[in-house]
């Protein structure tokens, strides 16, 4: 077995794991094609000596979803609940090679695309570390796609027995998203600028960056794609501005100065493996140095959402909240890929 053809399955796994049958079917029988030297050999033999955060199985995933959304795949979109579709997800594969195949083409350059999976699950992480640091916050995003979680504060927390965190009216609406210690801020949040960097953003008032976003969802995941329509309701009367930068670059202006009276929170959320190593290392640095200009009246925080690999080999999905003047680093969570349910440690920085 191949590495490609492991990498294919692995992800499969990963798939069932997170509640798509679908895309797993889809990726399992793509793996057996490429054993096979079929048609996916074709497409997706190029791109076998690719990092693996580049993750070519999801490019694939999301390459034919966004022909089912464009309706030039009738066949494969009987099995994608997301167009209508409900015909079973395991017999999925026969009609996705013919697809393939019938498109192969096209294929080509739309697997060369980066994933953009600007998952609006992940602001309950998000949301909840703002819990936890309360106050007045100016946000910054790193590898953030469409903007979407710069939003996380004018979405709707509903904790059950009547109790909703964010903005009770809003389209997008996340149902008990917090599992354990709830962090319940001691001071209201309040987002008061926010912005975010991307080396190809998307522009959400698009239907090009529409489409974009909604081809990532995983085809038979509903409620992940009623989360990404509230969202881009959302977008339309919340400017959340996202440059074309990669995060070096964008982190030593935006971090240059810290503004009294707000706490700056740098966050990422699975984006981490697609940042070179080097520039990671860099963007590392250059947080500690600025963390050295940070103040009880200026602070500076860096909250994360990124796969952490166990001993197993299986990867959990891990919040970290850092915080500055001090520099705490605190585990604070564990979420899933896309994010609820949220499990809170019941850490926070600070706490001993």
């Amino acid at each position: 077995m191949n590495d490609l053809e492991q990498r294919l399955r692995r992800q499969a796994v990963q798939c069932r794991g997170n509640g798509s049958p679908l895309t797993g079917a889809l990726l399992e029988g793509a793996a057996a094609d490429l054993a096979a030297g079929g048609v996916v050999a074709d497409l997706l033999g190029r791109h076998a000596d690719e990092p693996s955060g580049s993750v070519p199985s999801l490019r694939l995933a999301g390459s034919l979803h966004r022909l089912v959304l464009e309706r030039k795949a009738p066949e494969l979109a009987l099995h994608y609940a997301s167009v209508g579709g409900t015909a079973s997800a395991e017999d999925v594969w026969p009609a996705a090679g013919r697809t393939i195949r019938d498109n192969l083409d096209e294929l080509r350059k739309l697997v060369t695309h980066p994933v953009q999976t600007n998952e609006v699950g992940r602001s309950a992480a998000l949301y909840g570390a703002l819990q936890l640091l309360g106050g007045p916050v100016r946000l910054l995003e790193v590898g953030a796609s469409a903007g979407l979680n710069l939003r996380c504060d004018k979405f709707a927390y509903d904790l059950g027995d009547g109790q909703v965190l964010g903005d009770p009216a809003s389209a997008v609406r996340l149902v008990r998203p917090w599992e354990r210690h709830f962090p319940i801020a001691r001071q209201p949040v309040e987002v008061l600028l926010r912005k975010g960097c991307d080396p190809k953003p998307i522009d959400p008032a698009t239907t090009e960056g529409r489409l974009t976003l909604t081809s990532y969802v995983w085809g038979d995941q509903v409620d992940r794609l009623d989360r990404l329509r509230g969202a881009l309701r959302v977008a339309e009367r919340v400017p959340a501005p996202v440059v074309c930068e990669g995060a070096l670059e964008f982190l030593t202006r935006e971090l240059a100065d810290l503004p009294a009276g707000l706490t700056t929170v740098v966050w990422h959320s699975v984006v981490w493996q697609y940042v070179d190593p080097a520039e990671r290392r860099a963007v590392d640095a250059l947080m500690v140095r600025a963390g050295w200009n940070a103040t009880d009246g200026a602070r500076l925080a860096r909250v994360s959402l990124e796969p952490e690999r166990m001993g197993d080999g299986d990867f959990t999905f891990r919040v970290y909240v850092q915080l500055w003047p001090h520099g705490d680093r605190v585990h604070v969570a564990d979420a899933l890929g896309h994010g609820p349910p949220v499990r809170w440690t019941g850490r926070a920085p600070g706490s001993s």
